[in-house]
């Protein structure tokens, strides 16, 4: 975007039935309030279409809330969407001292936030992953849940004391839970193959050692959503594997760790496929091991070995080319794997 263009800024703070919205109009600002609805959408967009300058507007990632009005929004000539991270936002909020918290006060600093932060446009993804997007997390959703479940019906089994009708609830509820998982995996298995890009990138992440289809189902759903012109730096700053540094002085320095600021679907994701790779992939085993001979903790090792593997995922979507661990570790470092931890069981 040319740096001379004007613009002005608008933001909108989205809540499951409202839209509030601060408009700045050159050296005025103006207020309103929008339905989260289809009618609603509809007037925001006509209302925006009444400025002379293009309109930079930027709201929170709030999920379902405020999608459909992102995608209206998108498809404005005279809008630009920017779909900020909320806690990018917060601290934001917090260096221009914000005490308060109210909805028109949050489009007030989501208007500040589009003025003054680096704008990137939000680029709407097809359909298709739209959709498997909503599967993937409704699945997992339901995996947390199942897994709640399973174990309460264990404990049921160790008491005696808790009536029988207890326990044939709790099985009914897992079975339950089950078939939706197997046919909301069915249907997001459908979708993938509907269309031709997202079945080539799930097809290559199954050749990543580690990822089996319920881990390719949730890790192609969370980067589908993402912009092509991303690089793999931003990826990893979107899973929150970034590392962040803790210093002041000569005094203090904390340990280094990762961010956390990003998705941490995408992270959870990729913990059980890192988990199997490091343990069997001879490349990134030998990776795995060199870092644990520095003296890193394993889930530090862990954590890099889930980095390199979001980072072969990228190399494989813009080559079109499966997974090669002698490209994502290459032999020079696999080598310099003392001999002690290249024996040793990765436990």
């Amino acid at each position: 975007m040319n740096k001379s263009e004007t613009f002005d800024p608008c933001g909108i703070e989205v809540s499951a039935e409202k839209l509030h919205v601060l408009w700045r109009r050159g050296s005025q600002q103006a207020r309103c309030v929008f339905a989260n609805d289809a009618a609603g959408h509809a007037a925001l967009c006509e209302w925006l279409r009444t400025g002379s300058q293009t309109v930079r507007v930027c709201l929170e990632s709030t999920g379902l809330y405020g999608l459909d009005v992102t995608l209206a929004l998108s498809a404005q000539e005279c809008v630009q969407v920017m779909v900020a991270n909320p806690r990018a936002v917060r601290h934001f909020a917090s260096a221009l001292m914000r005490r308060s918290k109210t909805d028109p006060l949050d489009s007030e600093v989501l208007a500040d936030f589009a003025s003054r932060m680096p704008f990137r446009p939000w680029t709407a993804p097809s359909l298709a992953a739209l959709q498997l997007h909503a599967l993937a997390r409704r699945i997992a959703t339901l995996v947390q849940m199942q897994t709640a479940e399973k174990n309460r019906q264990h404990a049921a089994g160790l008491s005696p004391a808790l009536p029988a009708a207890v326990r044939r609830d709790l099985a009914r509820s897992v079975r339950a839970q089950q078939q939706a998982i197997v046919r909301l995996t069915g249907e997001a298995r459908r979708v993938i193959a509907s269309e031709e890009r997202l079945a080539a990138r799930y097809a290559l992440l199954l050749t990543t050692p580690g990822i089996a289809d319920a881990s390719a189902v949730q890790i192609l759903a969370e980067l589908a959503v993402l912009s092509d012109d991303l690089q793999v730096r931003q990826w990893v700053a979107y899973g929150g594997l970034d590392p962040r540094q803790y210093t002041s002085g000569s005094s203090v320095q904390k340990k280094t760790r990762i961010s956390k600021a990003g998705n941490s679907r995408l992270r959870r994701a990729l913990y059980m496929p890192a988990l199997v790779a490091a343990q069997h992939q001879p490349h990134l085993r030998a990776f795995y091991r060199r870092l644990l001979g520095r003296g890193k903790s394993k889930m530090q090792s862990l954590v890099a070995v889930m980095r390199k593997l979001l980072h072969a995922i990228f190399g494989m979507f813009r080559s079109g080319r499966p997974f090669d661990g002698a490209v994502l570790v290459p032999l020079a470092e696999t080598e310099t794997t003392p001999a002690s931890l290249a024996e040793a069981p990765c436990r």
